[in-house]
């Protein structure tokens, strides 16, 4: 199969299988995050299964743009207010969460957001590509293929009296 028809499909089953798998993979390492830092939008999902599975309560989310339409991209991503203020950060351990480490530049830029201001963050995702510049510290899939996600690979829905 060539690469370009090669697909990754996660379903909601094996969403939740990952977020335990995950989660057990942090509790095994010895990190007890103070804080679960999510990205919007891709990271919410993986943020609250986390979260939940590793009895932490503070849950933060921070939006970050890249992808402006498709296949259009920003040179550099960036952060949509409201960004959570550093000073609640002051000290935290952190674990980021998102749904995939593509070209790794969304999670680059959070982790040097985070970085001057806690004590540690390291980087949770379902997913990792080849050609990320991050290496997250717990990976659930590695894969080159197109991923489909659960929550993306449908088109939004429609009321019934909306027009197109």
């Amino acid at each position: 199969m060539g690469a370009t028809t090669e697909r990754e499909v996660l379903t909601y089953p094996d969403f939740g299988v990952a977020c335990r798998e995950l989660a057990q993979a942090v509790a095994d390492s010895g990190f007890a995050p103070d804080l679960v830092l999510s990205i919007a939008r891709g990271g919410l999902g993986l943020g609250m299964g986390l979260a939940y599975a590793l009895s932490v309560k503070n849950l933060a989310v921070i939006n970050v743009e890249f992808y402006t339409g498709v296949d259009e991209r920003l040179d550099m991503p960036i952060m949509l207010p409201p960004t959570p203020a550093v000073v609640d950060l002051s000290g935290m351990r952190v674990l980021i969460a998102d749904d995939v480490a593509d070209t790794g530049r969304t999670l680059e830029a959070v982790r040097e957001f985070c970085a001057d201001h806690v004590a540690e963050a390291r980087v949770a995702v379902i997913y990792e590509k080849p050609q990320s510049i991050i290496r997250p510290e717990y990976v659930w899939r590695r894969t080159a293929a197109w991923i489909d996600f659960p929550w993306s690979c449908q088109p939004p829905v429609v009321g019934a009296g909306t027009a197109h």
